[in-house]
């Protein structure tokens, strides 16, 4: 089975994650998986960092320059490309992935459920509140794996950069709600890998002690990436940094699908 769950860790910095996600950093010191460290692209904001990962595509060649830039990819994303290929697409995620991938702008009126329907996202629920919490989200997410039986499912939650964004990256109140996401996932994920999964964690982007993100300091674009696949090999690099362009095509790597041509080869595993 080559179905993969991507969770996206708005806003978390690696080296928050590598110091407090006690969950995570439990299966990888009992070899369950691997760690690499991700250099995000630029600039290090959400929207065109979005693009970024599902297409593999950088922001003066895909367009998306800025969270201000309301439209859709015109790139082939990892969406489009599973769609192709026969497999079912989901996301529990933030409405802007919604208007990449879907439809834009978005409508909360008509397009915060989009089930069982003909675009490159098949089966969304999408929010549109950045505080919309957590454990609601991984639970949308996690309605999608069981009842839609997604083989290429995102979950996106945006708690942790909204808590950055209040209090700055050295602020108890962002370690916490890294350490509230870490336990979150400790309830699903155990589960997830043992019916046959392949779990991706990352971020898009970190956080800045200043409350923001997007410029290029280790704490805005150093992001984790964990990976729990058997086609991974098992182990701690986190000092091999990763470019973000490599996501898209580990995504298809991952799924069993073809990359597209403006991807680049995946060669760091």
């Amino acid at each position: 089975m080559d179905k993969v769950i991507l969770i996206v860790l708005d806003g978390l910095n690696a080296r928050t994650a590598r110091t407090y996600m006690g969950f995570l950093e439990h299966l990888i010191e009992n070899k369950q998986g691997a760690v690499y460290t991700v250099k995000a692209e630029l600039p290090a904001q959400s929207r065109p960092l979005y693009e970024v990962i599902q297409t593999g595509v950088p922001t003066y060649l895909n367009g998306i320059v800025s969270n201000g830039a309301v439209r859709r990819s015109k790139e082939k994303s990892v969406f489009q490309l599973a769609t192709e290929a026969g497999l079912k697409t989901g996301a529990a995620s933030y409405h802007w992935v919604s208007e990449l991938y879907n439809k834009a702008p978005f409508d909360p009126m008509t397009d915060r459920i989009q089930l069982d329907i003909d675009r490159n996202i098949q089966n969304g629920l999408f929010y549109f509140e950045d505080h919309y919490p957590d454990n609601h989200l991984i639970a949308d997410g996690a309605f999608l794996i069981r009842e839609k039986q997604t083989d290429y499912t995102l979950i996106h939650s945006m708690n942790i950069d909204d808590i950055g964004h209040k209090f700055g990256s050295q602020s108890k109140e962002y370690v916490q709600a890294a350490v509230t996401m870490d336990a979150i996932l400790s309830n699903y994920l155990m589960d997830w890998l043992e019916k046959g999964y392949q779990v991706v964690v990352t971020a898009d982007h970190g956080m800045n002690e200043f409350f923001t993100h997007n410029g290029v300091t280790d704490d805005e674009r150093k992001v984790p990436l964990y990976l729990f696949s058997a086609k991974v090999p098992i182990g701690d690099f986190q000092e091999t940094l990763v470019p973000q362009l490599q996501l898209a095509p580990l995504l298809c790597h991952l799924l069993g699908i073809e990359k597209s041509a403006a991807m680049q080869a995946l060669t760091f595993i």
